[in-house]
């Protein structure tokens, strides 16, 4: 959202990183091509982030977002290469990893902006190391601290649906004391929640997985019952 609202639709490309992700599939590789006497050559092929520079080159006076998905899922070192150098120096060249001889040296467009999303509650993943942290500003976005926790109650309000889900969800991270493991909006912003038994089993197959094994104890009550818990606590 935040993207499509600086560049608009057009100049947005998302990628997700994960453990095979390299820096071929982000920014360009080698890949395997047909030739005319039907063998197979290797042609230099551009990835997501090759392919959003060269538009924003072409359209200085637009803005051009790159969103990242689970940005430290990824090896960072291996993806970005010495895209890690333009990073921090923007107005500096550096000659790419598969450049020819002859080829100018890259620069990174100042009209690309560049926006990595992560799970830091997900503690199988190794925190974005310092070489990285160093190239981007962090914003924290918590279930129960603003701006994320009205985004639930201004999504019931457009659409003229009762309150009662906002409280609820409110209710349910007051419970919790460690704000990077509250329960996110999202998972009630759907219409299955309005169906009949869809919240009962939104606490069962979205929230409850999420804070199993870490706050089984506080979650308990909300699932074994989540109908009952939810007549409870409108009648406290």
């Amino acid at each position: 959202m935040l993207a499509r609202h600086l560049a608009g639709p057009d100049n947005v490309t998302i990628v997700q990183f994960h453990p095979a992700y390299s820096y071929e599939d982000f920014f360009e590789g080698f890949r395997p091509t047909p030739r005319s006497d039907g063998q197979v050559g290797f042609e230099l092929k551009p990835g997501p982030m090759r392919r959003l520079t060269d538009r924003a080159r072409k359209h200085p006076d637009q803005l051009f977002v790159l969103v990242v998905d689970e940005i430290n899922r990824g090896n960072l070192a291996k993806i970005f290469g010495e895209l890690y150098f333009l990073l921090e120096y923007r107005d500096e060249a550096i000659d790419l990893m598969y450049s020819s001889g002859d080829a100018e040296p890259f620069t990174l467009p100042r009209n690309v902006v560049i926006i990595g999303t992560m799970n830091t509650a997900d503690r199988s993943i190794a925190l974005v190391d310092t070489a990285m942290r160093r190239r981007f500003g962090f914003a924290a976005l918590l279930p129960a601290q603003g701006p994320t926790k009205s985004v639930l109650r201004r999504w019931l309000t457009a659409r003229k649906y009762p309150q009662r889900v906002a409280d609820l969800h409110l209710a349910l991270n007051a419970a919790i004391d460690d704000p990077g493991f509250q329960i996110g909006p999202s998972y009630f912003m759907r219409p299955a929640v309005r169906s009949d038994g869809g919240l009962a089993q939104v606490f069962r197959q979205r929230g409850y997985p999420v804070a199993r094994g870490i706050f089984a104890s506080v979650i308990a009550p909300w699932i074994s019952k989540p109908d009952t818990a939810l007549l409870l606590w409108r009648s406290a």
